[in-house]
């Protein structure tokens, strides 16, 4: 009995998984780090792999020069000088142009493996391709995802802040240096890619948040013909009210004068800051919350963001749809995307005391400023037709984050997918809505899926950090992992290597269903028209009333 248990350790021991070793790169050899994750199945990971060279202050990235011998690619580069999450100091290098790769292995060696691109969220001012560190795990691991969907998993830095988003609007700052960056990156992606055993011809890029926009910018932009195949946006768009810094010299001014770079000549204002301290200016960057006690909205305070900039991004994001048509695009929202913001907003939404109507027409007065009051009445009977005579509080206060999510997420990402689905020739169109019930504690009972919270099932922690999670979080990580490597494989979610519980229907022009994704997927889980009377609200009705710019009562 003994010989044949001694045989099948020895064979189990030597039957272990493929692994890379060393990988020639256009700037020189990289070689990673084999991690185990069962019998026969192992992902080589590559970190810190730099793919342009240090940028210069507010220039588009450069190739990288290269290296003599082997780079250990096993720790994470510095993520982009940013500010910190609480503002009080800066992290980070202006040396940060780098990625990491993370490739499945079986027991032989991997190849043609669909690829794909996650580019981080963080309002455009702070974020990193490792994102948060949690008990030794990172949020954006790539392990599980890439094993378990079989693709290969790129995260990449990108400028962020004042140094990634200052502009003056014109060519002396153009901004948009992130977009670039990301831009360097896929490229570099679909020059390298083949070498890990990527198909360099089957890129898709996919992001959340401003990393969402991040992705829609880089479907919209020109220089993206040809670069990769499809495109995933999780919970923002270019077309967010958020995504686009529609005055950014006043913007720069202000910069200007927090670092002593005021000058009434904007050019010599520009050599000023081009020759300020850095982190000087990092700072100078940060959410100014003054800004609303007592008016204006959150959405107020995200300042740095892209620019039209007649380059990367030609003209307004929603007259670029027609250089998305040769993507495959599959997008959604969370159900309570603008719950984080609206109890910013409001914040006695989520305490016991009572919100008012005074507090809701409050809200709907700082999202629609510039349509004046006539915005506010309409908007308010839209959002309260179903509330009857005494609408309940817990009523009262969803209707806050819903009005936020879809202003700044729902109603934006319906437009695109719209926009998409009308300008796409033989490219498919998919539509999401998450609404996996909130795992943060002590927040009210009708808060479902809060912004960001669909990221822990996409990279698969309920199974490197199992203890944290129940079987039911298992079954949506593991749902979520096949409809979005399978659209990544195929362009169609429902169509791969991992069977999914149902077939998601394509968005159309005249056809419009979207699947609500948590862990009961079943045939009752494709819908259509998602909001539709809010989506025509907003898009239709509130997009018509006139400016108050355009009547001249704008100071």
């Amino acid at each position: 009995m003994l010989l044949p248990v001694v045989l099948l350790g020895v064979w189990l021991s030597s039957a272990s998984a493929a692994k890379l070793g060393v990988v020639q790169t256009e700037g020189g050899k990289v070689e990673g780090r084999n991690h185990k994750m069962g019998i026969f199945r192992s992902v080589d990971v590559f970190k810190g792999i730099p793919f342009a060279d240090v940028p210069g202050k507010w220039e588009k990235p450069k190739p990288h020069p290269g290296w003599s011998g082997i780079l250990q690619a096993t720790t994470y580069g510095d993520r982009c000088l940013q500010v910190t999450l609480l503002q009080t100091k800066t992290q980070g290098s202006e040396d940060c142009l780098y990625l990491n790769v993370f490739v499945p292995q079986g027991n032989k060696l991997s190849t043609n493996l669909p690829v794909m691109v996650y580019l981080f969220g963080g309002s455009f001012l702070l974020g990193a391709s490792n994102g948060v560190e949690l008990l030794g795990n990172t949020l954006y691991d790539g392990k599980q995802l890439a094993e378990r969907g079989n693709v290969i998993i790129v995260t990449v830095n990108y400028r962020v802040g004042t140094m990634g988003f200052l502009s003056t609007g014109d060519e002396r700052l153009p901004g948009n240096y992130g977009l670039w960056d990301q831009h360097a990156a896929i490229s570099w992606i679909r020059r390298n890619i083949e070498a890990f055993g990527g198909n360099p011809f089957n890129i898709t890029i996919f992001g959340q948040s401003a990393g969402a926009a991040s992705v829609s910018f880089q479907m919209l932009s020109p220089y993206s013909k040809g670069l990769f195949r499809r495109a995933i946006t999780q919970s923002g768009v270019a077309l967010s009210p958020w995504a686009l810094q529609k005055n950014p010299m006043a913007l720069t001014k202000k910069i200007a004068r927090k670092v002593g770079c005021s000058r009434t000549n904007v050019d010599e204002m520009v050599t000023c800051l081009k020759m300020s301290d850095p982190v000087g200016l990092t700072m100078a960057g940060k959410i100014d919350v003054m800004l609303i006690l007592g008016k204006g909205v959150v959405m107020d305070l995200l300042e740095l963001a892209p620019v039209i900039d007649g380059d990367f991004i030609p003209a307004h994001p929603s007259k670029l749809f027609h250089n998305a048509a040769q993507f495959d695009y599959m997008a959604g929202v969370n159900s309570m995307d603008g719950h984080i913001f609206a109890g910013v907003d409001v914040p006695n939404i989520n305490m016991k005391n009572a919100t008012t109507v005074k507090q809701v027409k409050g809200l709907l007065a700082g999202l629609t400023k510039e349509k004046g009051n006539a915005a506010i009445e309409s908007a308010y009977s839209v959002y309260t037709s179903h509330w009857g005579q005494a609408p309940e509080q817990d009523v009262v206060k969803k209707t806050v984050a819903e009005i936020e999510t879809d202003f700044l997420f729902l109603v934006p990402t319906q437009t695109a997918l719209q926009l998409h689905a009308s300008n796409s020739s033989g490219t498919n169109t998919y539509s999401y809505l998450f609404n996996m019930k909130t795992r943060i504690p002590l927040l009210p009972p009708w808060v479902e899926a809060e912004h960001f919270e669909d990221l822990q099932y996409l990279f698969g922690e309920p199974f490197s950090m199992s203890l944290l999670y129940f079987p039911r979080h298992r079954d949506l990580s593991k749902y979520m992992i096949a409809y979005w490597t399978n659209f990544a494989r195929t362009g169609d979610p429902g169509t791969g290597e991992n069977r999914v519980p149902v077939p998601w229907p394509k968005f159309t022009k005249s056809h419009r269903p979207y699947l609500t994704i948590n862990h009961k997927i079943n045939k009752y889980s494709v819908s259509y028209d998602l909001r539709s009377e809010y989506v025509t609200y907003w898009s239709t009705t509130y997009s018509r009333l006139p400016s108050i710019k355009s009547r001249g009562e704008e100071k």
